[in-house]
């Protein structure tokens, strides 16, 4: 089978957390590939397809840096896999530095 996707995939494994919208808990998990046009993933709990979710993927620490950086995403589930396994669009991002 020939692939035939629109975006190139990256094959990372980075810490991902969904922040829920209006509620302090989140879902954490790890990301699986990660394209500019939207992520795969593992997560603890279950989410429902359709939703808009807010996510954030933290970013390995460069050589020198205090801090982490994270990326701050917004998008939707767009299918599970499996119990644990989702994928989500990538519509808008922004980075989140700690300042220290």
């Amino acid at each position: 089978m020939i692939e035939q996707r629109k975006h190139q995939r990256f094959e990372l494994r980075l810490p991902f957390e969904v922040v829920r919208n209006g509620s302090p808990m989140t879902v954490r998990g790890e990301t699986k590939n990660v394209s500019s046009a939207g992520v795969f993933f593992t997560a603890e709990g279950k989410l429902p397809l359709g939703e808009s979710i807010e996510y954030v993927i933290t970013l390995p620490r460069t050589p020198g840096a205090r801090k982490e950086v994270r990326l701050r995403c917004v998008g939707k589930v767009l299918r599970g896999d499996s119990e644990s396994a989702f994928a989500a669009t990538l519509e808008r991002y922004e980075f989140l530095r700690d300042i220290a």
